[in-house]
């Protein structure tokens, strides 16, 4: 009987696909964690505390002179300065200078014959013997609050204004834009691989050197280019598609360099059997390149899409941020204010905006590691 001992290679290999799954499963189960947190706690701890109590300052403002009763010769206001979310009061205070003045239980002297007591529950009882006014007292608190879920932040993304033109605006953009460059990339691919013309070698250099150029060096010419046809022709220049041109420019290089490999790899025999029968060159691709290349067609497609779905940069750009035509992402950027600072909006948006990618990818992944794969190994 033979062992069979996996080599140390195998066993690495392991192991290093196990840390990138991991790598990549913390921080996407912590922003799934975050995004159901209340806000106040997400601020006031992180996400791998959610499970524990967290101490929170936080300023409540009591009532005013319509919430006052009379009582024994007093004006007494009451109420809970948790707002009735639980928790326990450690200490309080009247000032932003000394938010922490006095322990639970004890009663502050306001001045002008003012108190306040404020109790560990939040539950607490202000009197005067002069009416109050009608702007309400600030309370500090330092609390000890319990860990809180809900999903106040997923309802407030979906219920906002325009979320659902823009998600279609989104659909709009990323589908044309992956669709069009697999198309064309796939006849160029071909085209490089079995078709014979002039410079067919310096052209595939020229295109894999292009994949190192900047996104970010082509966009403001290009937009003057698209200014500029658009004033001769008096057109706008920010269309849909002005965008599907700019995603399939961007996309062409590293398109055309994988399927080149996947489809130079195909057997020759088939493709000379096929030209024997008569078949010419748009044949041959029709019926025997797009069937076999399937694998690499898919695994781009899922690339691509990726990238169009969550672009934010060139869609703003090429198509501006107008009610009509702005994407998923921008609106969800301007979800989170000027400041940026909304971390539960932020987490939420990512959740919703992660949905149909993973739909096309769990719908594709079988092709993807054929496709990427492909051209390692050359037909017979």
């Amino acid at each position: 009987m033979h062992s069979h001992k996996k080599s140390p290679l195998v066993w690495f290999s392991h192991i290093t696909v196990l840390l990138l799954v991991v790598l990549w499963t913390i921080p996407t189960f912590g922003l799934l964690v975050t995004s159901l947190r209340d806000k106040d706690q997400i601020v006031a701890s992180g996400w791998w505390t959610s499970l524990a109590t967290s101490t929170q300052n936080l300023i409540y403002r009591a009532p005013g002179a319509e919430g006052q009763t009379e009582e024994g010769g007093l004006y007494v206001i009451t109420g809970n300065a948790l707002d009735g979310a639980g928790g326990k009061v450690s200490r309080f205070g009247t000032t932003s200078l000394r938010p922490t003045e006095f322990e639970a239980g004890e009663t502050a002297d306001m001045g002008d014959g003012q108190e306040l007591t404020v109790e560990s529950d939040g539950e607490f009882r202000m009197t005067s013997p002069e009416p109050f006014g009608k702007r309400g007292q600030r309370i500090f608190v330092t609390a000890k609050i319990p860990p809180r879920f809900t999903l106040e932040n997923y309802r407030n993304v979906l219920t906002s204004e325009g979320i659902g033109q823009s998600f279609l605006n989104s659909l709009t953009v990323a589908i044309p834009s992956t669709i069009i460059p697999v198309l064309v990339a796939a006849y160029a691919a071909y085209a490089l691989s079995w078709m014979k013309f002039p410079f067919r070698n310096l052209l595939l250099a020229v295109i894999v050197g292009l994949l190192v150029v900047p996104l970010q060096m082509s966009l403001i010419p290009l937009l003057k280019m698209y200014n500029w046809i658009g004033d001769i022709f008096g057109v706008p220049s920010k269309t849909y598609v002005g965008i599907w041109l700019a995603h399939m420019g961007f996309g062409l290089p590293l398109a055309i360099y994988l399927l080149r490999n996947y489809i130079a790899g195909l057997p020759r025999e088939i493709m000379e059997s096929a030209r024997v029968d008569g078949a010419n060159d748009f044949m041959i691709f029709r019926k025997i390149i797009l069937p076999l290349s399937y694998p690499a067609l898919a695994s781009f497609a899922i690339f691509q899409f990726l990238w169009t779905w969550n672009d934010l940069l060139v869609a703003t750009v090429f198509l501006g941020n107008s009610e009509q035509t702005i994407v998923l992402t921008a609106r969800l950027r301007e979800l989170l204010g000027s400041r940026g600072g909304n971390w539960e909006i932020l987490t939420a948006s990512a959740f919703i905006s992660i949905i149909v990618p993973l739909i096309v990818f769990f719908a594709l992944q079988r092709y993807l590691v054929r496709g990427l794969l492909a051209g390692s190994v050359k037909g017979g």
